[in-house]
């Protein structure tokens, strides 16, 4: 397994662990993970912490230069708004781990000439089944449904 998808993985674990949606992201730089992070809506009590915005977050400030050479890995599709932030920054290449559970805004990533690469990891796949039989009206909130 690519050790970025392994980082997400972990990232999405920790969000687990800690009672919340178990989504996990990194954003990659030259080879480096410069910014980390997992869906904290729960633990937080916020409306915009997904695994994306809060890996972007984490990064910190950085200049427009950095964002068009990042590739961002991310344990599921991203939604509408992480897909707008990536859009926003030029992140040019988004890897997912998976789709089967929630299609996000690939089309749209795709349209705007970002490179989206879908894997289909099993335990990408096992996390966000795992957790949407055991807590669906969360999952349900998270997405907005």
């Amino acid at each position: 397994m690519d050790q970025f998808l392994r980082a997400a993985i972990e990232e999405a674990e920790q969000g687990l662990r800690e009672a919340g949606i178990p989504i996990g992201s990194v954003l990659v730089y030259r080879g480096q993970v410069i910014g980390r992070g997992h869906n904290r809506r729960v633990q937080k009590g916020s409306v915009v912490l997904h695994g994306e915005m809060d890996a972007l977050e984490n990064a910190g400030r950085l200049s427009a230069a950095v964002y068009r050479e990042c590739t961002l890995y991310t344990t599921l599709s991203p939604c509408p708004m992480c897909a707008g932030a990536i859009l926003l920054y030029g992140i040019p290449k988004v890897i997912v781990g998976e789709n089967r559970t929630f299609i996000g805004e690939e089309q749209l990533l795709r349209a705007r000439g970002v490179q989206v690469d879908v894997l289909q990891d099993p335990a990408c796949i096992a996390l966000m089944t795992g957790f949407i039989a055991a807590s669906p009206q969360l999952w349900n909130e998270d997405i907005g449904e």
